[in-house]
């Protein structure tokens, strides 16, 4: 199986900015180019950190209101600050990055425990080369059935397993798999399920296979 890999699915070339962009540079940049958060690269080009819009807004939070209404508001976490003036001030840090041979499992795996909605992608030298998002991540499930079915019927059952397209009927809706037929173990069913899941943009799998083979075992003589 061909899995998507984050260098296929991340975004490039990717608008970046140093650690001393103003404020407004920042701002005016995500504007002009339509997105939420930039990366912030050191000389070398590495990532440091990322800057996004929530990072602004949350200096613009701790601002007094300039109509005296009410004041600040407390810092949660003590990083609340009305004196961010640049890109390298503003940005959440460290960065945290992808690889491009990566997975959509791995990159999704990693956002989800960072808490982040994004990821710089990084060479073998720790250069930005790219920039993935969850939506990206999320067109893997953009493929259509009848690409699923044939991946599934090509490469699972047929080239992994040696099964012959006769043994399993494959049905895809929505990106909901349905495997019906026999194969010669029930062993192979758990099998067969965990590769057809693991097939980029498969939602779910129900399999209701049956085995040529009864596995159950023989009771003891008695007597």
């Amino acid at each position: 199986m061909q899995h998507r890999t984050i260098g296929e699915l991340m975004t490039r070339p990717v608008v970046r900015v140093r650690r001393d962009t103003p404020f407004k540079g920042v701002a005016g940049l995500l504007a002009d180019h339509d997105v939420t958060a930039l990366p912030v690269v050191d000389e070398l080009d590495h990532p440091i950190g990322v800057v996004s819009e929530a990072d602004l807004l949350r200096t613009i939070a701790a601002r007094p209101d300039p109509n005296g209404l009410s004041l600040p508001p407390a810092p949660v976490d003590g990083t609340l600050s009305a004196d961010g003036t640049t890109a390298g001030e503003l940005m959440t840090a460290p960065a945290v990055c992808a690889r491009p041979e990566w997975t959509v499992v791995e990159a999704a795996r990693l956002m989800d425990v960072e808490g982040v909605k994004r990821l710089p992608v990084v060479d073998e030298a720790g250069t930005l080369i790219g920039i993935v998002s969850r939506g990206d991540l999320l067109r893997v499930f953009l493929r259509r059935d009848e690409a699923l079915s044939d991946e599934i019927t090509r490469d699972v059952l047929t080239k992994t397993l040696g099964l012959a397209p006769r043994d399993v009927a494959v049905d895809v809706h929505e990106g909901r798999v349905t495997l019906k037929g026999r194969v010669e173990t029930g062993r192979l069913v758990p099998v067969i399920e965990r590769l057809c899941r693991g097939v980029d943009g498969v939602v779910s799998v129900e399999a209701d296979l049956t085995s040529r083979f009864d596995e159950s075992p023989r009771p003891a003589p008695t007597g």
